[in-house]
């Protein structure tokens, strides 16, 4: 129970953390920057600031990341820099609203996958919570008012959806051996440096700015929303996840993470000033008794996730 606590509290953590992302991308955006370039640093500078941390927690067991090679190349391009670059062009496009509900579907793929992959097919319980939560977040979204939808922006979503849950499916691997931050640290490695060549070559647009950064009518330095996304977004956000996914398996870990769509909406009204409504904050009720169904069937998950991932 302890493990579940702990992870528990690392989902909200990680959840809360990537909150913050949407807020800090969409200022720096309106002041000039390309969405590659937010995530090209964002990922860049995370990978710095985890590399001592990482190394200290390897210990010199440079051998875990060969044989973990393929699970950190996939966690790199799609888990990191996939989702991230994909949900920021759907920013761009897109309200951050309905580019956060698109990419939070990617929590339907999780369960999908641990169906088709493992046969665990979802209880009644578990789809019920499934359903409340997404209806919460259209709530929360305010997706009932009058919504621009872009057919490029939602591709984008959908993408980062896909993005989304190969996070939390590698994320919840233990046979690995990896630690968490050496995971991180690994993947963010292999997605900033995919993203700069990309960028080098052409491929996705590089363009930054120093202009100041514009927070609910106060501006400040764009080195403010930069830290946000790096330290803040990337750093405390995917080592919290990883610890959590581990912990409580890839669809519960999935389903907590939906609290990053609250999260999200409140840091939008704090730093954005973009004011949540009432029928907002009942979609936020809706999420968490969505959320709480979910959580209802985890003593059952937590002893699959235990034999889905024991090592061969």
């Amino acid at each position: 129970m302890r493990g579940a606590s702990v992870g528990l509290g690392l989902a909200v953590l990680s959840a809360t953390t990537f909150g913050t992302s949407g807020s800090f991308a969409a200022s720096l955006m309106a002041a000039g920057w390309s969405p590659g370039s937010a995530v090209t640093v964002r990922i860049g500078l995370a990978a710095v600031v985890l590399t001592v941390p990482a190394v200290l927690q390897l210990r010199g067991r440079w051998g875990l990341l060969r044989r973990d090679l393929p699970a950190i190349l996939a966690y790199g391009l799609l888990a990191v820099a996939g989702a991230q670059l994909f949900f920021f062009n759907a920013v761009d496009h897109l309200s951050v609203g309905v580019a956060l509900l698109l990419e939070y579907s990617g929590t339907l793929l999780v369960v999908g996958w641990a169906w088709l992959r493992h046969g665990h097919r979802p209880r009644r319980l578990t789809v019920l919570g499934a359903a409340l939560a997404i209806a919460g977040l259209v709530l929360v979204l305010d997706l009932t008012g009058s919504q621009h939808v872009d057919g490029v922006g939602v591709l984008w979503g959908l993408g980062a959806a896909t993005g989304l849950a190969a996070y939390f499916v590698l994320s919840s691997r233990v046979d690995g051996g990896l630690p968490p931050i050496a995971m991180a640290w690994a993947g963010m490695v292999v997605g900033g440096t995919v993203l700069l060549l990309a960028g080098l070559t052409g491929v996705i647009a590089l363009r930054a700015s120093t202009a100041d950064a514009d927070f609910n009518g106060s501006h400040t330095s764009w080195i403010v929303p930069v830290l946000g996304l790096s330290l803040i977004a990337a750093v405390v956000a995917y080592a919290a996840g990883i610890g959590a996914a581990r912990r409580l398996g890839a669809r519960l870990a999935s389903f907590i993470g939906l609290t990053e769509v609250l999260a999200a909406v409140l840091f939008a009204w704090l730093l954005l000033g973009q004011r949540p409504s009432v029928l907002q904050g009942v979609g936020g009720v809706v999420v968490l008794a969505g959320i709480a169904l979910v959580r209802a069937d985890e003593p059952e998950l937590a002893v699959e996730t235990e034999a889905e991932l024991e090592p061969v």
